[in-house]
């Protein structure tokens, strides 16, 4: 078993919800021996398959599978400009699928091999998303009902809503299309949804909201100022990652925890925040910060500082991603949370194994490895899809962009 060696990676795109994922199948020398990893970025999904199939396979082919941490290192060195999403999405892949492998010669779920439990259950949380605000309460009444205490609210889209229905605005002559939306009307919304889900669900329900990055410093200072009296378990990226500086002066001023991360791609984004303790959880996107391999090595990181992990959970993440980062939500010490969406029939079938939801707790299989494997058939049914990229193009009234 000392000589097994990578034989061949393959890439895969299959989009069983009309969202693009990718995975990545390493084949190794023992002819029954494979791993498989999650390398989603939907938005760029057949950039990362070239990423995989031109640069990163060639280099691998006869590789050991045991040398997980050299590989990984190699694999980002390769490139001389490394990072970003591409690339770390590309690493990512072929990194869990190396893990799932290793966990499989162990005989062994990743969990253990990680150091073991440090919980039975892993605590998610679901979305109550509507564009009115029966909507929204009928979604978190249909939750608590399937046994979750950790909802995250939304009226309308990130900033309202996207066809502009809740906000009137005056646009420029011959404005571009776009998502547009006010920011002070937007905050005049959560604050009253809040106020409104408080008044009808008591205070044993946690809540959050994502603000996605759309608001300025300044107006987004006010808007977590305003949010203290509903005591939420967290607001979610409300800056952008080049202006992380600018949660010194937040933390400073406001007691609303606060989450971050879901744009970070490289350490040098997460590193000054959680050392100076300026956030409470840490939001990353795993495959896109390159993999299990710099993920734990982040939330160990983050432990030394108090700080949590809540990783990002989006219907853009596969579910053999989805179990991979559930490994590390069981054994790190200073989980906090965990997104989620949930699973569809056709992606339960594509992924033999997915996580079980229970009471609101998520349970991953206790089989060797990540746990869940990758049905090519049932794959092939639902192909590449052009998705809807229409809410990523955010504007303000007067059409300017913004970046989400």
């Amino acid at each position: 078993m000392k000589d097994i060696t990578i034989r061949n990676i393959r890439t895969f795109i299959t989009a069983p919800q009309k969202v693009n994922l990718v995975v990545v199948k390493v084949e190794t020398s023992e002819p029954e021996l494979y791993g498989i990893g999650c390398a989603t970025f939907t938005w760029r999904c057949k950039a990362v398959v070239t990423a995989v199939e031109e640069y990163l396979k060639p280099m691998l082919v006869g590789k050991s599978v045991h040398n997980i941490e050299d590989i990984w290192q190699s694999m980002m060195g390769s490139s001389y400009w490394r990072g970003g999403p591409v690339l770390n999405n590309a690493l990512s892949g072929v990194d869990e699928a190396l893990w799932d492998i290793k966990g499989k010669l162990a005989g062994m779920p990743l969990y253990s091999l990680f150091g073991g439990k440090c919980r039975e259950g892993i605590a998610v949380y679901r979305h109550a998303d509507g564009t009115t605000m029966d909507q929204v309460e009928d979604k978190i009444n249909e939750y608590m009902e399937q046994g979750y205490r950790y909802i995250r609210c939304h009226l309308g889209l990130y900033g309202g809503n996207a066809g502009g229905s809740m906000q009137t605005m005056i646009r420029p002559e011959n404005a571009p299309a776009g998502a547009y939306y006010h920011p002070k009307t937007y905050m005049q919304s959560v604050v009253k949804m809040f106020e409104q889900i408080r008044r009808d669900f008591g205070w044993d329900l946690e809540i959050m909201h994502d603000v996605h990055e759309r608001l300025s410093p300044a107006d987004t200072l006010n808007f977590a100022k305003e949010l203290e009296p509903y005591k939420l378990f967290f607001l979610e990226d409300a800056l952008p990652p080049e202006q992380a500086g600018y949660f010194k002066i937040i933390r400073e001023q406001t007691s609303v925890p606060l989450a971050m991360g879901e744009l970070f791609t490289s350490p040098v984004e997460w590193k000054t925040i959680v050392q100076n303790q300026w956030i409470d959880f840490i939001r990353v996107h795993v495959s896109d910060i390159g993999g299990l391999t710099p993920a734990r090595k982040l939330a160990h990181f983050c432990e030394a500082f108090g700080v949590r992990t809540a990783f990002h959970g989006p219907n853009d993440l596969s579910p053999v991603g989805m179990a991979a980062q559930m490994h590390l939500d069981l054994s790190c010490a200073n989980f906090g949370i965990q997104e989620f969406c949930g699973f569809c029939e056709a992606e339960k079938a594509i992924f033999p194994g997915c996580p079980e939801i229970r009471n609101g707790y998520a349970y991953i299989s206790d089989r060797p490895g990540i746990g869940i494997d990758f049905d090519e058939k049932e794959a092939a049914k639902y192909p590449y899809t052009d998705m809807d990229f229409g809410w990523l193009f955010s504007r303000l009234p007067d059409g300017t962009a913004v970046r989400p």
